[in-house]
């Protein structure tokens, strides 16, 4: 997993010595290689300890591995890629067509860093809960539950006995009725929601498996599931409109669609019927 890539996705969540750091090392990534912890606390404006606490926060047992780690991304992708103003912010001034571009930039851009946040036995566990399930149940909170909805239906296209539920009390109503060899998906970038995160302690006092889908780091919802796969971090080109949250979590789920389909042929016929038939229903 990238080390830029957990950084930015814990960038929210950061105290602000912390964030200070955090956007020095992505600012500054060359530099790191030469630098020794008090020196990167010292250019940062931070003191060493920070250092060695931040080092830790990422998973590191201290700087000599952190910056072991930051020069191994170095130099597998090139500075363009790591450099956090890679992706030029939009400008109110920019034709519409700027706009698309920056768009797919920022776009690609954390479809990536969402990939390197997710090992690929992540997903395969999780494949394999959704396989077995008796019932599953998808929710999403906010932007999420257009996710969370589209995931639904793909999953009806195949037969996998899925539903979406926006609301808290109609998705409560329905676990209530899951047990043990059921799977509760929830969907919710900050993973803070406190409706969400009460729909998923639900699903574990009724034994029913949960997988969050959500931003990197610990939070209510991660604390209250049995698997995880999560989603990068960058900032809106508009704020609360939720673009690139919905695309981070929208490549997450159509991983686990592909992987499903392509796991038994007799999906990949039943989701190609099921296109055929709805457009044969669009043209009537």
């Amino acid at each position: 997993m990238s080390s830029f890539s957990k950084i930015k996705a814990l960038l929210p969540q950061l105290s602000n010595s912390e964030a200070k750091l955090a956007n020095f090392v992505l600012d500054n990534a060359q530099q790191i290689r030469t630098l020794s912890s008090i020196e990167l606390a010292q250019a940062a404006g931070v003191s060493q300890s920070s250092v060695i606490k931040f080092s830790q926060k990422l998973g590191y047992k201290g700087f000599p591995t952190f910056k072991l780690a930051i020069v191994d991304d170095l130099n597998l992708q090139s500075l363009k890629q790591l450099n956090k103003s890679e992706n030029k912010a939009a400008s109110s001034d920019d034709p519409v067509i700027d706009l698309a571009t920056k768009l797919i930039q920022h776009q690609q851009t954390v479809m990536e860093e969402t990939l390197q946040l997710n090992q690929s036995d992540d997903f395969n566990q999780v494949i394999a809960k959704i396989k077995s399930a008796r019932k599953i149940l998808i929710t999403g909170i906010g932007s999420s539950n257009i996710v969370a909805n589209d995931f639904a239906l793909k999953l009806q296209k195949i037969g996998l006995p899925a539903l979406s539920q926006v609301d808290e009390i109609s998705a409560s109503a329905y676990l209530a009725t899951m047990q043990k060899d059921d799977f509760f998906i929830a969907i919710s970038t900050s993973g803070d929601s406190k409706s969400i995160v009460k729909l998923a302690e639900q699903a574990q006092k009724n034994e029913c498996a949960v997988v969050s889908i959500s931003k990197y780091g610990n939070n209510a919802l991660v604390e209250n599931s049995d698997f995880t796969l999560h989603t990068a971090f960058e900032k809106e080109p508009v704020e609360h409109a939720g673009v690139l949250t919905r695309t981070a979590s929208t490549l997450i789920t159509d991983i686990l669609f592909l992987g499903l389909t392509q796991s038994h042929s007799r999906w990949q016929k039943r989701a190609t019927l099921a296109n055929e038939n709805m457009k044969v229903l669009r043209h009537n």
